[in-house]
């Protein structure tokens, strides 16, 4: 048994550290024995757990998921690793919306088409990021610059469908020669799958995008080649040679 000053020391952190985490939920309330406040070992691993993960970069929000007591641990420790990086600003798709300056029904007919994609909150309803609205904001510049609205909905259904396809493929995998991947007869353990999939979902999301960017000025320099337009083209190769591929993960 330990008193709040004896586990702060034993667990390396601060009082008021151990009393936040108290408050966020993520450690529960210690036994009262009089006016003195017991901690248990219970209490001690649990913090123990709290900063292996905060080491590895866990959020508190994230905590709340590994230590939620409605689903198994592995189930916990993934769920955390796909709430990394949701800490940016949120929107319900009515706000969304507005923020973007149209009528929630044509928002409603971009989701159909899968022109966007909204993520799931913890409460199951449909939200969007500020990432969601930066990239939203990009594709009306395609509006505006006189591509039509119809084609350019034909064109989200179809690239939908392909990036469906090719997302189940990658994470079949994922799930074959990572998460089921066994080490001295023993699956991975939750961390480490999650760990895994942190660190790769980056590098697969600018894969994606680079190897898109290569294809399409490729393909539309070839394009104009075959039509003869050499000026269109010289220009082209020269706008082409100075273009760096920006691409941030968020």
């Amino acid at each position: 048994m330990y008193d709040v000053a004896q586990l702060a020391s034993i667990s390396g952190l601060s009082v008021d550290t151990i009393r936040y985490y108290q408050t966020q939920g993520l450690l529960h309330p210690p036994e009262k024995q009089g006016r003195r406040a017991v901690y248990d070992e219970e209490h001690r691993r649990r913090l123990e757990r709290i900063r292996e993960l905060t080491d590895r970069g866990y959020s508190l929000k994230s905590l709340r998921e590994v230590f939620s007591e409605d689903s198994t641990d592995d189930q916990r420790v993934l769920r955390a690793a796909l709430e990394q990086g949701r800490s940016e600003a949120v929107y319900q798709p009515r706000e969304f919306a507005s923020a973007l300056g149209i009528p929630y029904p044509i928002l409603v007919s971009l989701e159909k088409t899968g022109l966007l994609v909204p993520q799931p909150g913890a409460d199951g309803e449909a939200r969007y990021t500020q990432s969601d609205l930066e990239a939203t904001r990009g594709a009306m510049k395609l509006l505006e610059s006189g591509v039509p609205l119809h084609d350019l909905l034909g064109l989200a259904v179809e690239h939908d469908r392909a990036t469906v396809a090719v997302v189940d493929r990658a994470i079949d995998l994922f799930d074959d020669h990572i998460r089921k991947r066994t080490r001295d007869g023993k699956e991975e353990s939750a961390e480490k799958v999650a760990e895994a999939y942190r660190d790769l979902l980056p590098v697969v999301t600018s894969l994606v995008a680079h190897h898109f960017q290569r294809v399409l000025v490729r393909r539309a320099l070839e394009r104009l080649e075959k039509s003869g337009q050499r000026g269109s083209l010289k220009t082209a190769r020269k706008a082409t040679a100075a273009a760096r591929l920006r691409f941030l993960w968020q």
